[in-house]
């Protein structure tokens, strides 16, 4: 095919001789100068399972695309491992990432003037990073998920990584002996892949796929499966279809398309981590969407899937159940999701799953009958209130009661509470407040899985709250609310509970309230002063200082 305007701004005329020679020094001929240039951004690091094998698959990538006709160039971009920084200080980076990725994908796609980009990538950050960059850019582009991890193995059950963090809660309670820890920790990551169940990294794929932008069934792929590398290649060839007829990302990136995302998220018991993403991919994509949508789709898509963090079964098992196609097939013959949206292939949804069975199979559980749901609303709720006027995110399905009210045990960070927790100074009906841990005053937006796995390890998972300005992992469940804003950094409500204050979390009425009189609201109100930045230097510095709310997906630009 000819070249676009993008490529023959470095490769025509005599005057970009200087360009074609650097060009000719990594493989260009005569003849692939008139060949679409096309980058292969990948994630590839062993700094985590989750990317260890995405290598590979960018090389299959590579010659798919020479096959096709295009000329590929292959580049890396970052990753960061949230479950070895998990309760550390080297998790604040990981929402940063997001960010990071995004610019890296930008910075290096316009600056080499490339046609086309194909992104690749595994751990959590990974996906909405690449997506945010491929809706500002807005050229053609697929994306292309690493692939899950299969479970891991011990004593009878399967395992994932939060069955190690939820073990040492329950090591900490003498609940667990040290070789049982032990065992687990040495079998729950099997090898290449991001972690199992629905929790972040799963939840995102599976968003792409629905809104378009991934092969179908590619969200739920094993990373060590052939069909995986095989399915690379294949998006490798829609991504040059996609070049020659100019399908570009936000012809699919739509609110149709958000809507769908939405739904399906609600259906599979998705991450709560996906209100923080989908908002902010709306964003670069300039699409109006706001954390009250999320509610209003709750209310009408009910929880089909059994799937960690609160079932069974994890994606593994959802592939092949039928996987993401199956979900969607069934919502969009109850009239649920938007069938008309436009895909990567050319086929609108519609088309893509019209030969996708009705009804999932009877001879399985990880997809329920759709008179038979888990649950018949979505899992994650808005909740608002005095203490979080602008918004918070909450998993409500999976406890036993929707509804607490106890005094505050305040924390000033994770570490704090964890530490509370793993001592045993956490009872039944208390309350706790994680603050600080914001976009802004973290900085980033820490994930608290390791308090939250401590809480559920010592068994204490159905009668304590959580509330917090930080974020969850997709692993996470339980009565616990994140994403509370305005966070405490730039004095929302929550830098004023004290010790002791009544909290009501109350997913009925989706209401978190701070029982305290208004009056004394005020006083606390005037006699609170913004704390000095953590960071005053770096990359934690100027993240601070750019972040958004939460509330509208806690974006930098």
């Amino acid at each position: 095919m000819p070249l676009n305007s993008r490529s023959r701004a470095i490769t025509e005329g005599v005057q970009r001789a200087p360009n074609r020679s650097m060009l000719r020094a990594v493989g260009f001929e005569d003849a692939d100068f008139q060949k679409p240039i096309v980058g292969i951004s990948n994630a590839h690091s062993t700094i985590t399972p989750c990317n260890m094998g995405i290598g590979a698959l960018a090389a299959r990538a590579e010659v798919a695309l020479r096959e096709a006709g295009a000329m590929p160039q292959v580049f890396g971009t970052i990753t960061v491992s949230d479950g070895i920084s998990m309760g550390t200080e080297g998790m604040k980076y990981s929402l940063v990432s997001r960010e990071v990725i995004a610019d890296s994908i930008e910075t290096a796609t316009m600056a080499q003037s490339m046609d086309g980009v194909l992104t690749i990538g595994g751990c959590d950050k990974n996906m909405p990073g690449a997506m945010i960059a491929l809706a500002r850019m807005n050229i053609p582009a697929v994306f292309v998920y690493g692939g899950t991890i299969k479970p891991g193995k011990y004593r009878g059950k399967d395992l994932t990584v939060v069955s190690v963090f939820e073990a040492v809660g329950a090591h900490a309670a003498h609940k667990m002996d040290d070789e049982e820890l032990h065992g687990i920790e040495c079998n729950a990551i099997p090898g290449a892949g991001s972690c199992g169940g629905m929790y972040t990294a799963n939840t995102m794929s599976s968003a792409f796929e629905v809104m378009g932008m991934s092969l179908p069934y590619s969200s739920t792929m094993a990373s060590e499966d052939e069909e995986k590398a095989l399915s690379t290649e294949e998006s490798a060839r829609v991504l040059y279809d996609c070049i020659v007829h100019q399908r570009l990302p936000r012809q699919i990136l739509t609110r149709k398309a958000f809507e769908n995302a939405i739904m399906v998220n609600m259906a599979v018991g998705g991450s709560t981590n996906a209100v923080l993403h989908l908002l902010a991919i709306a964003h670069a994509a300039e699409v109006p969407l706001t954390i009250d949508d999320f509610e209003e789709i709750r209310l009408r898509v009910p929880v089909l899937c059994d799937l960690k963090p609160s079932g069974k079964y994890v994606a593994y098992d959802l592939h092949h159940a039928g996987g993401i196609p199956q979900v969607m097939k069934m919502l969009l013959n109850h009239g649920l999701l938007h069938g008309d949206c436009l895909t990567i292939t050319g086929k609108t949804i519609a088309e893509t799953l019209a030969d996708v069975p009705d009804e999932p199979s009877p001879n399985q559980d990880v997809i329920r009958q759709w008179d038979n749901p888990m649950y018949s609303q979505g899992h994650l709720a808005i909740l608002k209130g005095n203490l979080a006027e602008e918004g918070c995110v909450a998993k409500i399905t999976g406890v036993k009661s929707p509804k607490i009210t106890g005094p505050a045990r305040v924390f000033e960070s994770e570490e704090e509470s964890l530490d509370a927790i793993l001592a045993g100074k956490i009872v039944p009906g208390d309350v706790l407040v994680i603050r600080y841990e914001g976009p802004k005053g973290g900085p980033g937006m820490r994930e608290m899985l390791a308090p939250t796995s401590a809480i559920i390890g010592q068994g204490l998972g159905d009668s304590v709250g959580l509330i917090t300005d930080g974020r969850f992992s997709g692993g996470t469940y339980g009565l616990v609310v994140g994403h509370v804003a305005p966070e405490a950094a730039v004095g929302g409500t929550i830098a004023l509970v004290e010790e002791g204050d009544s909290i009501t979390i109350d997913a009925e009425t989706l209401t978190l309230s701070l029982n305290v009189a208004p009056e004394i609201l005020a006083a606390r109100r005037a006699a609170w002063r913004p704390r000095p930045p953590r960071y005053t230097r770096g990359v934690l510095a100027k993240y601070a200082k750019l972040v958004s709310s939460a509330s509208v997906g806690a974006v930098t630009d």
